[in-house]
């Protein structure tokens, strides 16, 4: 067996055999297929796409990739949460919190950023001292003894997708359905949880742009978990604009930490409430969204989730002083103003062009080898349905390297005005099971 026959065959928009894919998977692995070769498969695949039962092989074989965690350690019923990401997405770093604080435990393994959405990792290397990287036995006992943890999948966890998730990030194969599902699900699924609950994002700053293109993602994702026997729901989500305010690492946790205070932005602190609603009853904790969300809400108001958000980073070894006191964390050279030159209602708010601009300014990655600068981004003063005046402040800017004209052209760019009254979007159109 050949990969450049499969590359071929698939090319011309042949069926795999199971065979072949675990040719293809177990050779990528082990360093017997070359990236460039493994490159001119994937965007074979973006092309002539993957059937349901290529994908489900594809997702068994990356799960078995590496090692499978057991869970079974961890008392209760352990629900995980996947988001297929988004532009100012630092729904984990809330939605964790709420939901251990409640007592479901939450062992969460993470990802880093691709293409202009930031990582769930990234963003928590921005606080001092924290490792994202344990071995099982201390991901078991941290879990069992603060209810939560994030990190980021070991090299025996799934390997195969460790390796082609950062090929996808720099070859332009990112927004392929069953790419994207069997990435998501080989993860969710040797991570160990009893239950997965997706947030499926569509819209301008999503991976996928319409709510169709979610709805076949987010099915895709559900009968790949039910045949398994996992408990796989997914909600589908608008990301037509930044979720939050803030754009860039350290300024989206600063933004996460306001939202376990109990001041958040009103729209992440909806999606979160809304999806943990959903993690509670799949965990057997509520009986009722209703019942969940006034759970959630104690948790919030009562600092428990603030509270174990900083035992979970005191046990990583992270300075849990940045969560007490999230003015410590470092701050960008400049922070520059960018203006509107029109008086009118946000109509639209493109999310991408927001999050490249955080990229180009060191907040992101352009090759897996780029640093990442977690003190620069974007904060958002105007978003979709708010009334702007032309002289007013719509983005601040925070930099250690200027604001281009090209750059700065780019955020005015992502506006657009009306002069009618503009409702705010809708942010969760439906929850599948």
């Amino acid at each position: 067996m050949r990969m450049v026959d499969l590359i071929e065959k698939k090319k011309d928009g042949f069926k795999h055999t199971p065979e072949e894919i675990h040719f293809i998977v177990a050779g990528y692995t082990k360093g017997d297929i070359p990236d460039y070769q493994m490159s001119a498969w994937l965007m074979a695949v973006c092309f002539q796409g993957l059937d349901k039962e290529e994908t489900a092989i594809l997702t068994k074989e990356m799960m078995h990739s590496g090692d499978v965690i057991d869970l079974s350690r961890i008392q209760g019923i352990k629900v995980d949460k996947h988001s297929t990401g988004g532009v100012g997405d630092k729904t984990s770093l809330v939605l964790g919190p709420i939901v251990a604080a409640c007592g479901v435990p939450v062992a969460k393994m993470s990802g880093r950023g691709l293409g202009h959405t930031g990582g769930t990792l990234d963003k928590l290397e921005s606080i001092p001292g924290l490792h994202i990287m344990i071995d099982e036995e201390d991901f078991v006992k941290q879990v069992n003894d603060c209810g939560l943890a994030i990190i980021g999948q070991s090299g025996h966890l799934d390997p195969a997708d460790k390796k082609m998730y950062a090929l996808r990030d720099v070859t332009a194969t990112v927004s392929c359905i069953p790419l994207i599902a069997s990435s998501i699900m080989s993860k969710k699924l040797a991570a160990g949880s009893d239950a997965i609950l997706l947030d499926v994002k569509y819209g301008d700053g999503a991976f996928m742009n319409t709510i169709e293109e979610a709805k076949e993602l987010a099915r895709t994702m559900i009968e790949i978990g039910d045949s398994l026997g996992k408990d796989t729901r997914a909600t589908i989500s608008n990301m037509s604009q930044p979720l939050g305010y803030a754009i860039g690492n350290s300024l989206e946790v600063k933004e996460a930490i306001d939202t376990l205070n109990g001041h958040g932005p009103e729209d992440l602190l909806e999606l979160c409430l809304q999806a943990g609603s959903h993690m509670l009853i799949q965990a057997q904790k509520a009986d009722s969204l209703l019942s969940a969300r006034k759970m959630l809400q104690e948790a919030i108001d009562s600092k428990q989730a603030l509270r174990t958000f900083c035992a979970m980073v005191k046990a990583q070894g992270g300075d849990d002083a940045y969560v007490r006191h999230p003015e410590m964390f470092p701050k960008a050279k400049e922070v520059i103003p960018v203006y509107s030159q029109t008086t009118g209602y946000v109509k639209d708010l493109k999310a991408k062009p927001l999050g490249i601009v955080s990229m180009k300014l060191g907040g992101g990655r352009e090759t897996t080898d780029d640093e990442i600068d977690y003190s620069v981004g974007l904060i958002l003063h105007k978003k979709i349905g708010d009334f702007v005046k032309k002289g007013d402040v719509l983005v601040e800017v925070h930099t250690n390297t200027g604001l281009s004209k090209e750059l700065q052209k780019d955020i005015l760019d992502a506006y657009e005005f009306s002069n009618e009254f503009v409702n705010k979007p809708i942010l969760i159109d439906e929850v599948l099971s």
